[in-house]
């Protein structure tokens, strides 16, 4: 894994930020402390920011309603939600939460809830005094973010209009891709954003899962980024683990 250092901004379309809406954030906090040595500050609240060596990587929130899924998101940086959130609409994406501040005063920075065309989700994040990851590209934080969609093509035509200078800029360094998703789950797996942390070994990550209580959905496969395995945690919200 390459080194880290403190971002202090990320242009338009690159993953800034990750977090998880969970039941129970409580439980949360000892399944991923454990997994991934993630602390997390008492004056986060009720919401867990997940610190790796004091540093911010990921949040862990309760979810404001029992009917809506227990998930990973991954969110794109945008210093303009709102416009952003337009284009989104005009491209054939649906907006399921509008641009909403965030933080007590509102002044961590701007969240909203989109998806594309094939109904996959993702968030969108404009900073405030929150940049987005402090640490990432590195064992136990996000390193990558895979779309897996029906019709490859379509969200190609989608997201290379959105996030064009992201994915194809001089300066580009995508830190997401996509693939068919009967290409590792069943046809009927609807599409979405799978996040991957890094870890060292695979497999010894696996056990660990498995002993905190959550479950192996796919067993370690070897793609052009790393090898991955897809679990879920104790309360059922699905990620992957990537060694490289």
């Amino acid at each position: 894994m390459a080194e880290s250092a403190v971002v202090a901004e990320f242009s338009e379309g690159v993953p800034c930020w990750v977090d998880a809406q969970l039941p129970d954030v409580e439980a949360g906090k000892r399944f991923y402390g454990e997994l991934f040595g993630w602390t997390f500050p008492e004056e986060s609240g009720p919401a867990g920011w997940a610190e790796l060596d004091g540093e911010p990587v990921a949040a862990l929130t309760p979810k404001s309603d029992g009917r809506m899924p227990t998930v990973w998101t991954v969110y794109f940086a945008t210093p303009d939600a709102a416009a952003l959130t337009r284009r989104i609409a005009e491209a054939g994406g649906q907006i399921i939460t509008a641009p909403t501040k965030a933080g007590a005063s509102g002044g961590l920075g701007t969240a909203a809830l989109a998806t594309d065309p094939e109904g996959a989700v993702f968030g969108l994040w404009q900073p405030g005094s929150h940049a987005g990851f402090a640490k990432h590209h590195e064992r136990r934080t996000f390193c990558w973010a895979e779309l897996y969609a029906r019709d490859t093509a379509t969200v190609d035509r989608f997201y290379g209009a959105l996030f064009h200078d992201a994915l194809f800029g001089p300066d580009a360094t995508p830190d997401f891709g996509r693939v068919p998703v009967s290409g590792v789950f069943p046809a009927e797996m609807p599409p979405h954003f799978l996040v991957h942390f890094g870890v060292e070994d695979c497999e010894e990550t696996l056990g660990t899962v498995n002993r905190l209580g959550g479950r192996v959905q796919v067993t370690p496969f070897d793609t052009s980024y790393g090898r991955v395995a897809v679990v879920t945690d104790n309360q059922g919200a699905s990620f992957a683990v990537l060694e490289r």
